[in-house]
């Protein structure tokens, strides 16, 4: 199941960030040039209610098309092939795409592309996705997950073997879930999963409706904790995925009731409480960035 999203802020809950950030970013012909500083240039290249609804996304509709074609009815990235056991992952399935690439085919993109979002204006500064490498990020991302306030919620200490297989099965997978670096003002300083929660084991414990985008974050380094930077940067990936994945009406996140920093930024943020849920491996709290009501949180 996905992991608790730990390090949002991990001092003192932030405070709400006014407005909305600039999410022109993802509009054809934005300026994705890499920033200036060369060893940074690398790490660029409807309405509210929660009910079901019943209408399978298109592209899952397409998978099962796909087991007329003589590969004995399995469906790709099929949810049940979820990696699992240590509550550090999305529904990340087995197997699937290449190393290098996040997408699920050549004409379907289960995420429209996040590596193409491009850069948003925060006020905190420019703020960027990356999607991970893991030649240039492993040692990086490592270190993040051995610090002691992120190991507890993620539960992925240990050496870079251990982050490593984390990362490799989204990597590897169909596209459902994409592990980014956050840039903020072209400085790599947090850990990101963008992921398909409709296609996720969690839909299982919610009303999911089709194109529902997950998120998960974690804050890297002690500096940037505790400064209302977890609130004002999750308005701006929330805000930035809605406007990027037009088909979708929601942003869902779902961190461990235990973990109250987090869920405070997640209210700052503009997300509402949806409701408690009983994952396998954490209560959690469901949280909404709804796109019909962005514009009042």
């Amino acid at each position: 199941m996905p992991p608790t999203d730990a390090s949002t802020d991990a001092d003192t809950p932030p405070a709400p960030v006014p407005g909305r950030a600039d999410t022109s970013g993802c509009e054809s012909g934005t300026d994705t040039s890499p920033p200036s500083d060369p060893d940074l240039r690398s790490y660029v290249s409807a309405d509210v209610e929660d009910t079901l609804d019943l209408r399978l996304p298109e592209e899952l509709l397409a998978y099962f098309a796909e087991t007329a074609d003589g590969r004995g009815g399995a469906v790709p990235g099929a949810v049940d092939g979820a990696a699992g056991g240590r509550g550090g992952g999305a529904g990340i399935p087995q197997g699937g795409a290449t190393e290098s690439t996040y997408v699920a085919s050549a004409d379907v993109d289960l995420l429209d592309r996040v590596g193409g979002w491009g850069p948003t204006t925060t006020p905190v500064g420019v703020f960027q996705l990356v999607p991970v490498r893991v030649e240039r990020d492993l040692t990086l991302i490592t270190r993040w997950m051995n610090d002691p306030v992120v190991a507890e919620f993620w539960k992925l200490a240990g050496p870079g073997s251990v982050t490593e297989e984390h990362l490799r099965l989204q990597l590897d997978g169909d596209g459902r879930s994409v592990p980014c670096l956050g840039l903020l003002d072209g400085t790599p300083m947090s850990y990101w999963e963008i992921y398909r929660a409709d296609l996720d084991p969690l839909a299982r414990h919610y009303p999911a409706r089709p194109h529902d985008t997950g998120i998960h974050l974690l804050i890297g380094g002690v500096a940037h904790r505790g400064r209302g930077l977890g609130s004002a940067l999750l308005r701006a990936v929330a805000d930035h995925a809605l406007d990027c994945r037009p088909s979708c009406a929601r942003v869902v996140a779902e961190p461990d009731l235990r973990n109250t920093p987090s869920v405070s930024a997640f209210l700052s943020a503009g997300f509402r409480f949806s409701a408690e849920v009983d994952l396998p491996d954490k209560r959690a709290a469901l949280m909404v960035r709804d796109r019909a009501l962005r514009d009042l949180l």
